[in-house]
């Protein structure tokens, strides 16, 4: 293999196993998990869609969500799949392009998805009088439009600038899909700087983020102290905190992944986490979300007595 990047045909990804048995256990593993996903995230956006009570801004940013969920699972758990049932490593150069640049798309897009929807319950609990006005449906159309386009502005911006660099050691990428800071590591020291870069000055966005977020939620539970009946208080968790648990486990394990010291990374600590960042949300967030939400739950209760 040549040292330049223009002469790689195909990257060789991770594999979680050497023997027959482990590799088909893999495959029942991931398939469970993301016939999960989809059967999750399915389920929100068919009731979100059919429940004309659902139509509020709460909702149409959680459908966001489940669709960015979906798209996220469904762009690195598959071609796993595949290639534990195949007994293959192997994905294409365009592939492996492809797959960066969708997940990049995707998770950029999420996380400025749940930032705006720490907006959304801090005007519902702390200005619920002007609700309407500040989350009337065209803001919301706007609000969530401005979340994909920055996702696919970061996602273009990522993927040119990687896979521009030149790659001088191999073409194994130590991870089950392709992933930014796999991609550097075969990367030319120099070049690595540059990358570098663009992902500090990335964390530093996010970070706003997050301090926006926390704001957001201190305000939130100052006002949900200052209920008066246990019954309204209960109502105003069941609503944030899904939210907060949801970002507390994308935020972590993603920063960590990107920003962590190479002297404390490993190649099973490098797994674990890109697994908790990039497939448990997915798996995850429609039971986070549903399971403390009654209006949720009733409306899926309504839709699966109607189809039956």
């Amino acid at each position: 293999m040549s040292n330049s990047s223009s002469s790689i045909s195909q990257f060789l990804l991770l594999a979680f196993a050497d023997t027959r048995e482990l590799q088909l256990l893999h495959f029942c593993l991931f398939l469970g998990i993301y016939l999960a996903a989809l059967l999750g995230n399915g389920l929100i956006i068919i009731t979100i869609a059919c429940d004309h009570r659902l139509h509020t801004p709460m909702y149409f940013f959680l459908l966001n969500l489940s669709v960015l969920d979906l798209g996220c699972i469904s762009t690195t758990v598959p071609k796993s799949m595949a290639n534990s049932l195949w007994d293959t490593r192997a994905i294409s150069y365009t592939g492996c392009v492809g797959q960066l640049f969708l997940f990049t798309f995707l998770f950029s897009t999420e996380y400025c998805l749940l930032t705006v929807m720490a907006y959304d319950c801090y005007v519902a609990i702390c200005h619920p009088l002007h609700y309407g006005t500040l989350l009337g449906s065209r803001a919301c159309v706007h609000m969530a439009a401005a979340a994909w386009a920055s996702g696919f502005l970061n996602a273009v911006l990522h993927t040119a600038n990687t896979f521009s660099l030149p790659l001088c050691h191999g073409n194994a990428v130590d991870q089950f899909f392709c992933e930014i800071p796999q991609i550097l590591k075969l990367s030319c020291s120099d070049a690595y700087l540059r990358e570098t870069g663009f992902i500090l000055f990335n964390v530093c966005l996010d970070f706003g983020c997050f301090v926006f977020i926390v704001v957001s939620y201190v305000q939130i539970f100052k006002a949900v102290l200052r209920i008066p009946s246990q019954q309204g208080r209960h109502k105003a968790f069941s609503t944030c905190l899904p939210h907060l648990a949801v970002v507390s486990l994308f935020l972590i394990s993603a920063v960590f992944a990107n920003v962590k010291s190479p002297s404390i990374s490993s190649l099973l600590l490098d797994l674990v986490v890109a697994f908790l960042y990039s497939v448990v949300p997915p798996a995850v967030n429609p039971f986070i979300y549903s399971m403390r939400n009654q209006e949720l739950k009733d409306a899926m209760w309504k839709l699966r007595t109607r189809c039956l």
